[in-house]
């Protein structure tokens, strides 16, 4: 089955994992999935990647992170569609939350928080919000 955006596909299962309360949750793996993953690691709202190389393309296997039973983040929005891309230049870097939460920007050095881009001097793409 082709799909037409697995990055919102990414953050659906991930919203659906810590709905139901989930230890951890499996996703076809990518190389831009990856780097989403990686990110929310640094972070600090997931605990763990693991990469299975159960076929071909691989599969992410993520671990959620709870504090006292409650999950550490409680919405992934997906900001860039496939229909409609959003852009930003540095000085427009949106701020989630009042600073509580983070965007994901693809920049032309990788994928990184609205946060690091900022101090780099860089724009991109706004993937998502995470708060």
């Amino acid at each position: 089955m082709n799909m037409t955006d697995p990055i919102a596909d990414m953050l659906t299962r991930i919203r659906n994992a810590v709905t139901a309360r989930h230890i951890r949750v499996l996703i076809p793996a990518s190389k831009m999935k990856l780097a989403i993953a990686r990110v929310l690691k640094e972070e600090g709202y997931i605990k763990d990647i693991e990469i299975l190389k159960d076929n071909p393309q691989g599969t992410l296997r993520l671990t959620l992170r709870y504090v006292d039973k409650k999950p550490v983040f409680t919405q992934l929005k997906r900001v860039s569609k496939p229909g409609l891309r959003v852009y930003t230049k540095r000085a427009n870097i949106p701020r989630v939350r009042g600073g509580l939460g983070i965007a994901i920007l693809s920049t032309p050095q990788g994928l990184m928080t609205g946060t690091h881009a900022y101090q780099k001097g860089l724009g991109g793409e706004v993937i998502c919000y995470v708060w």
